[in-house]
């Protein structure tokens, strides 16, 4: 049966070793050398050189970034300034966005300083948009076989981004220009997080295996690492400064939770299956999905479960989180997205699609946006989960909605007979 549930958990500590500590730089050897294996990763590179020219001339160094996938560090979702139009209209839709098969969520849409759409897509490509839809710049990362499906971090006037090709980008936001690259293994299929220089994101290995770590974000240089995920990380991590943790989930299914900024790993919570989604962070907890049908709210100070909320499939998707309202909106595998109270677990509300629902909701005061494989975005009311609206796109979506003033913006999954597109609606006049 649905529902919310406690039950003790046993919370297990491996002894790994640490490869290296904030603040000191790894041993760097050669440059990116050859492309080989598992998303182009070479075992005699994993750590290169950071190629490029770099960016030691930029400063200051913003603390923050600009831009960041679900829009703060926390990865709550919440965009309480956006407003959803009653009624919508298509405003442009481009083509050749994402070409594969891949079924890891698609990256999704983040605005610049100047409001440009940055898109980057399964063909490798990172696209600059204007409103209007005209291409300002496309840059590229090395070839692999599934591109990007991170979403880009924009501060100190870089987009951020990690590709399959197992390296970390960053590009000038002006004109996408190559500023550095950075080996850091076998392939990249999660979001880098920003703050105060430096870049975290989570790196997946062959074998499988996988690791963290943080790049200086004007050279690319390594700063730290930490080996003990022992799958791929596919999960996107989060940074609560308020509590002090850096948490990530992975496919061995575990959720890891580091000390910040010192990051040390203070504890392990294991889960039935693996973790492949975000995670948020909100009142001191972690909230998240696993493939094991379950939904946790985890303690960050010591990670003890606090409630779970069991589902009829996986959940891959994120939670997002209203924290005024304090309520968790969350999809899953069995189309349906719930809204939980963020204290109890207790479910308020379920809205059920017509297919699998893998990527984050957005939500603003007054309605949910999601994606859905039944090929549809919807608009749902916030209070009682009643739709508004929903708009085909002609393909899979597992994107998230990227929603403000001036629209909403989202990326379609290719299908046997179409690519994945850019999608932009605005409001019916």
């Amino acid at each position: 049966m649905d529902g919310p549930h406690r039950r003790q958990r046993k919370h297990s500590r491996r002894s790994f070793l640490r490869a290296a500590a904030l603040g000191s730089t790894v041993g760097l050897t050669g440059c990116v050398g050859r492309l080989s294996g598992l998303g182009g990763w070479d075992p005699e590179a994993a750590h290169g050189t950071p190629t490029g020219p770099g960016a030691a001339d930029r400063t200051p160094v913003d603390a923050e970034a600009f831009t960041t996938f679900r829009g703060n560090l926390q990865r709550q979702g919440y965009y309480p300034e956006a407003t959803v139009p009653t009624n919508v209209r298509t405003a442009w839709r481009i083509p050749g966005i994402n070409v594969g098969d891949h079924t890891a969520a698609k990256a999704s849409a983040v605005r610049d300083r100047e409001g440009n759409y940055i898109i980057p897509g399964d063909s490798g490509e990172v696209h600059s948009f204007t409103v209007d839809g005209k291409v300002n710049w496309v840059a590229s990362t090395y070839p692999s076989g599934r591109g990007i499906h991170g979403t880009p971090t924009i501060a100190n006037g870089l987009v951020y981004i990690g590709a399959y090709d197992g390296a970390l980008y960053a590009f000038d936001v002006a004109n996408g220009d190559l500023v550095w690259r950075t080996q850091l293994g076998g392939s990249i299929g999660s979001s880098p997080a920003y703050h105060d220089g430096v870049v975290y994101i989570a790196v997946e290995h062959p074998d499988p295996e996988g690791s963290m770590a943080g790049c200086d974000a004007l050279t690319g240089e390594v700063l730290w690492t930490d080996e003990r995920p022992t799958d791929h990380p596919h999960s996107i991590l989060a940074i609560d400064r308020d509590a002090g943790r850096l948490t990530v989930g992975s496919n061995d299914g575990n959720l890891y939770g580091w000390s910040y900024p010192d990051l040390e790993l203070v504890w392990t919570f294991e889960t039935g299956r693996p973790i492949k989604g975000p995670i948020a962070t909100f009142d001191g907890s972690a909230f998240f999905g696993s493939w094991d049908h379950s939904i946790y709210r985890v303690d960050l100070e010591t990670g003890e479960e606090e409630w779970s909320f069991e589902t009829k499939g996986m959940v891959m998707g994120g939670a997002s989180i209203d924290p005024e309202a304090r309520m968790v909106y969350i999809g899953g595998h069995d189309g349906k997205l719930r809204a939980l109270d963020a204290a109890t677990g207790e479910e308020q509300w379920q809205f059920t699609t017509g297919n699998l629902i893998v990527g984050c909701p957005a939500v603003t005061r007054e309605h949910v946006l999601v994606g859905s494989y039944d090929t549809n975005c919807y608009a749902i009311r916030r209070d009682d989960g009643e739709s508004v609206w929903h708009v085909s796109a002609d393909g899979w979506l597992s994107s998230v909605p990227h929603v403000d003033d001036d629209g909403i913006v989202f990326t379609s999954r290719a299908t046997d007979d179409t690519s994945g597109k850019a999608i932009r609606l605005v409001a019916m006049v």
